[in-house]
């Protein structure tokens, strides 16, 4: 820097003296007095001093600014690894980004989704894990590695609703246990045998019965209530979805469904979380073919829903 400066304070001068020294020539013999040079070459000096002082200020703070880009660019998170003797099988308990350093400063590598298994070499001082992937190795944040295989992170249990449900959003890091046209029956006989097999820890389940037997809402109320302790002791997060609105042509009214949705909501457990889907779609609106079946974009509407609730 004191370089460039120097350089353009020199080339001030040089210029100056030649154009001190075009002026003197065209200055009549008259005009031509020693103070007369004096005061022409001093202010010839100073303007171009000015001008040259803005440009060197500005070189120089674009030189700082490249400089500081640069240090930005090359500052990654510093790490240290304890290797394992031996490789350890871990499993994500959620879609995770797997990243060149134990950074998030670091970049993406791959994704691995829920449930995948993983060979662990070590583990960092700053809480990721050390990973072997695609023959190299590479990093996970530790918070989303668990050494157990988890329960699915999303389970759905219900009827045709639920069936469509996932027609219309997909199975990905889901599962669902619905059956088209059941109620309290098949949920108690079928349906409750099956959970185990897909929710564990960390698992939000979101049952949806009722809207093909409104009138055993006491009957769902006891049987929730009576298998949430064994959900809440396996790390289930259990979510009662609200029967939804009907249209015309359905067999039911909708006055039928908010007399259920009451019953629900003030007889199921605290631990058993309310879902308010009936009067979301009252709000939002939804699209019926049949009165009681919506089309895709309604459902996907509902999921959205679903999703903000249970955050």
């Amino acid at each position: 820097m004191i370089l460039i400066a120097f350089a353009a304070f020199f080339s001030v001068f040089l210029a100056v003296g030649m154009m001190a020294a075009n002026k003197v020539e065209t200055t009549s013999s008259s005009e031509l007095s020693s103070s007369a040079v004096a005061t022409a070459i001093a202010e010839d000096i100073t303007m171009a001093v000015e001008e040259t002082e803005s440009e060197v200020e500005e070189m120089v703070s674009t030189v700082s600014v490249s400089q500081e880009e640069a240090t930005v660019e090359l500052t990654r998170t510093v790490f240290t690894v304890t290797e394992y003797e031996a490789p350890k099988t871990k499993y994500t308990s959620d879609t995770v980004n797997v990243r060149a350093g134990a950074g998030t400063d670091y970049d993406k590598v791959g994704k691995l989704s829920w449930g995948s298994a993983v060979e662990v070499t070590g583990e960092t001082d700053n809480e990721w894990y050390e990973v072997s992937f695609k023959d190299s190795t590479a990093y996970i944040k530790g918070e989303y590695m668990v050494d157990e295989l988890p329960g699915t992170p999303y389970v759905f249990v219900g009827d045709s609703r639920t069936v469509q449900l996932q027609m219309a959003v997909g199975s990905s890091d889901k599962a669902y246990i619905a059956k088209i046209g059941e109620g309290y029956s098949w949920f108690k006989g079928s349906a409750l045998s099956l959970i185990p097999v897909y929710a564990g820890k960390g698992t939000k389940m979101i049952i949806n019965f009722g809207v093909n037997d409104l009138a055993n809402a006491g009957k769902y109320v006891s049987l929730v209530n009576s298998y949430i302790d064994t959900w809440s002791n396996a790390g289930i997060t259990v979510y009662y979805a609200a029967v939804t609105p009907v249209g015309d042509g359905a067999s039911v009214s909708n006055a039928q469904i908010e007399s259920f949705n009451a019953q629900l909501q003030a007889g199921l457990d605290s631990r058993v979380q309310w879902i308010d889907g009936y009067t979301y779609l009252k709000q939002a609106g939804f699209t019926t073919a049949d009165g009681l079946h919506y089309n895709a974009a309604t459902y996907r509407s509902l999921y959205s829903y679903y999703m903000s609730v249970i955050g």
